[in-house]
Formats: C-alpha cells, structure tokens, sequence
C-alpha cells in the first residue's frame, strides 16, 4: 500500500502542475502546533484591528485538524501570480490609482477554486475518499500548512515566500481522509534582510515575522470601514487598493515564476485615473470591477481610497473632483472629500 501511495502522490502532484499550479506538497493537519499561540498573540495585541472574525473562529484557525477531524491530509498549492511589471513604479504616477498586482486580473478565488476541485475530483477517480477544498474563505491557516508541507515560509513580512517561486503566489488547499505521506517542512531563508521592513510606507512591521494589520495598506484599503486616522492618509500616496512595496521589494522574486493563467496578467499595470474613478456611483463601481477581487469593498470605501489618493496627488487641478463629493450621502466618502480639498488647497 506504501508502494501504491507513493505512485498517487507522484501522480498527483503532476496533475497539479497540469492543472496550473506552481508546486503541490503535503502535510498533516496537525502539522502547525505552534499556530495557535502565534494567532493568539496576534489578537491579544489588537493587531488585527477591525477584523473580528479572526478572534470569533480561532478555535479553526489555530487548529486545522479541528475543522474537519476526519482529514488525515493536507495537499497544499501554489499558484503564481507574478507581474509582468515592477508595481513599484505606479507609485510615482500621482494623478493615477495604484492597486494591489493580485486584484488587477480576474478574481483569483473562483479560478483557484475551480482548479483545486478539478483536482480534487481526479484524486477522487484515483482512490475513493472524501475531500475538501478551501481557499481564503474559510478559517484555513494557510501559510502556516504552506511552511508544514515545504511550499517555502513565512518570511519576515508574514507572507509565504519560496525559493522556487517568489512570494507571489495564491494559495489553496485540499484537505482529505487519504493518507498520503508528507513532505518536510521549509525553513526560514531570510537571512539579515530587512528590505520588506524598510520599504514600508507605514511601518506596519513592530518586528520581524509580525504585522500590525492596523497599519498596514491592504488593511487600511480593504478591511477598515469608516474613516482612516488622519496621520495615517499621506501615507497612502496613491494606493487605492491594497498594496504590494513588500512583496515586490523581496530578493526571492528573482525566482518568481509567470502566471500560468493570462487572466491574472496585465500587458501594463491597473493605473486608473484618479479624477474618472472619483466619478463612479454604484452601478458604475459594480460595472468596472465586476469579476474582480475590487469589487468586494464596494463603491463608498473604494471612492474613499481614491480621495485619499487625490489628497496625496498635490494637483490642484483635482480639487474639483474632490469638491464634487463634498455632500455625498455616505459620511466617510464626505469626510474624506473635505480633507482632499484641505490638503490641496494648503
């Protein structure tokens, strides 16, 4: 049966890869004892800021095995999302919107999702067993799986990094009652840098290895309702959506390998103009981002980014767009509108 197990194993990483993934490897679900502690401390700290769900499901979070004990392994998978360009340099462009490499394309949890049940139902085919598939919808700690089964590790910015892959990568996972042998765990690679650390526009990093998600761009853009903290706002620069300085600042996306799904790719880079996107209502908002991972925050935080951005431009020529918010029903959008027009008229 050994014997047996590991020619399915061959075999279905080499699906994995048919199917587009960049790597597959293979853990326990109890393979990430030290989770637990790692997200209580994260809570315990506030670092995770209005995300209340982390601390409602952290039995899950910080217990896989617990989330369906049934499961005897973990198949875990990469897919790359590498830029065709450095998104560093839309920074620069300050009449234009500057969002996150993943959200450029199509939204990557219907496209991972349906890989990972296409693989699923051939590891079915192979072997009679139950499955489960999971990609960041559910309480699944998946970077810390991604480090048990050798994908690579969490490197001092929190994300998966790998020596074969960079860190840009989406990640999904299988979980399943088959016992199939597991792979060795990665270690750390990071060595004495810091570069993630030092390019952060908020210093959302307290230290190596921990995020402050109150501080941080993709949270501040994504995840927090309401008004951002006015000290908080220059910060931003043009970022409207999420933010990639430490991903793409990292040494490891020397390795970084290209999408194999062309609708995660850009031809240029997703830099929209302020003072067009300023003008989007509801309907308009839905339209653009429909079937992108933008679309999720709805038209009143996404306006209120790109007044933030229009803030930072240092153009008075955008103070009209900023103007024409200035009563808009939805408070913070009208807050954020006034302190645009502040900002420019200094």
């Amino acid at each position: 049966m050994a014997k047996e197990r590991t020619g399915l194993k061959k075999a279905l990483v080499q699906q994995a890869l048919d199917e587009g993934f960049v790597a597959a490897r293979v853990c326990r679900p109890w393979d990430v004892p030290h989770v637990a502690d790692r997200l209580q401390a994260f809570v315990d700290a506030g670092y995770h800021g209005q995300m209340g769900w982390m601390a409602e499901r952290m039995a899950w979070r910080g217990d896989p095995a617990a989330l369906w004990p049934e499961a005897r392994s973990v198949i875990m998978l990469a897919e790359s999302y590498a830029p065709l360009h450095d998104p560093l340099d839309v920074l620069a462009q300050k009449d234009r919107g500057a969002i996150s490499v993943y959200a450029q394309g199509r939204d990557y949890h219907d496209i991972v999702k349906k890989r990972l049940k296409r693989l699923a139902r051939w590891l079915i085919a192979q072997e009679p067993c139950e499955v489960k598939v999971f990609v960041d919808t559910a309480p699944v700690p998946e970077k810390a799986l991604a480090e048990a089964a050798g994908l690579g590790w969490q490197g001092k910015h929190t994300n998966l990094l790998s020596r074969e892959f960079g860190n840009w990568a989406f990640l999904g996972s299988v979980f399943t009652t088959l016992e199939i042998e597991a792979d060795a765990a990665e270690i750390d690679h990071c060595g004495s840098c810091t570069a993630c650390q030092d390019i952060c526009p908020t210093d959302a990093f307290p230290a190596p290895y921990q995020l402050d998600a109150r501080r941080c761009i993709s949270y501040l853009t994504i995840e927090h309702k309401g008004p951002v903290a006015e000290d908080l706002r220059p910060l931003l620069g043009n970022r409207i959506y999420g933010c990639d300085d430490c991903l793409a600042i990292c040494p490891w996306n020397k390795f970084a390998v290209t999408a194999s799904d062309t609708r995660y790719l850009q031809d240029a880079p997703e830099s929209p103009l302020l003072e067009t996107l300023s003008q989007l209502d509801d309907a308009g908002f839905r339209a653009r981002y429909s079937g992108s991972a933008v679309k999720r925050i709805g038209r009143d935080r996404f306006v209120r980014n790109v007044l933030y951005a229009i803030g930072n431009a240092g153009d008075a020529t955008l103070i009209p767009a900023a103007q024409a918010l200035l009563d808009d029903p939805d408070p913070t959008v009208a807050d954020a509108a006034r302190w645009a027009v502040g900002r420019l008229a200094q």
